[in-house]
């Protein structure tokens, strides 16, 4: 698995999710139950924030919180030249070490995840490619510890074994594969 690759899915499928938000109300709700559209963009858009600043030491300044859909596409394209530039092999997170791989992969996990809520808030269902999630579950299932759930992630929701990688991925992370909307 090469983590920028997987990173870079993530964030194209999420382009395309977040391509879907429009000129409608960012008022509407979202799987995230705290969250409406306009906090998920938010969200969104300080996560790619930190990639970019680990990626590259330096920072994107905000935008305009007008427009959270160009906002997610410009920095989605920054975070995709920074890694192409080639990254520093560690970043510090406060004042520990951390293999950039890593910051990738979690940065894929939390994009992926986070554009399929912005598509369900958009009301237009839009699964998590198959392969992708399925490269995307084991590593979830390596950085979200029990001590998440409650606080960044709700409790795990109960699937066949024999679902789909998409909604292993969103069960585990403690959402349907629907959206009531």
């Amino acid at each position: 698995m090469n983590s920028g690759e997987l990173l870079e899915r993530s964030l194209a499928y999420a382009w395309g999710s977040v391509a879907e938000v429009g000129d409608g109300p960012l008022e509407r709700r979202t799987p995230c139950a705290a969250w409406d559209l306009e906090h998920l963009l938010g969200h969104l858009d300080d996560s790619l924030d930190a990639l970019y600043e680990g990626l590259t030491g330096g920072r994107i300044g905000l935008l305009p919180h007008t427009d959270r859909a160009c906002g997610f596409r410009t920095r989605a394209g920054a975070v995709l030249g920074a890694w192409s530039a080639g990254p520093p092999g560690r970043v510090l997170v406060g004042e520990r070490p951390l293999d950039v791989r890593v910051m990738a992969v979690v940065g894929a996990v939390e994009i992926a995840v986070h554009g399929w809520d912005v598509a369900q808030a958009c009301g237009r269902p839009r699964p998590i490619p198959v392969a992708l999630a399925a490269e995307l579950l084991p590593l979830a299932r390596c950085l979200v510890a029990e001590e998440d759930r409650g606080v960044r992630f709700a409790a795990p929701v109960a699937v066949p074994d024999r679902a789909r990688p998409d909604a292993r991925l969103l069960a585990f992370l403690g959402r349907r594969d629907s959206f009531p909307g």
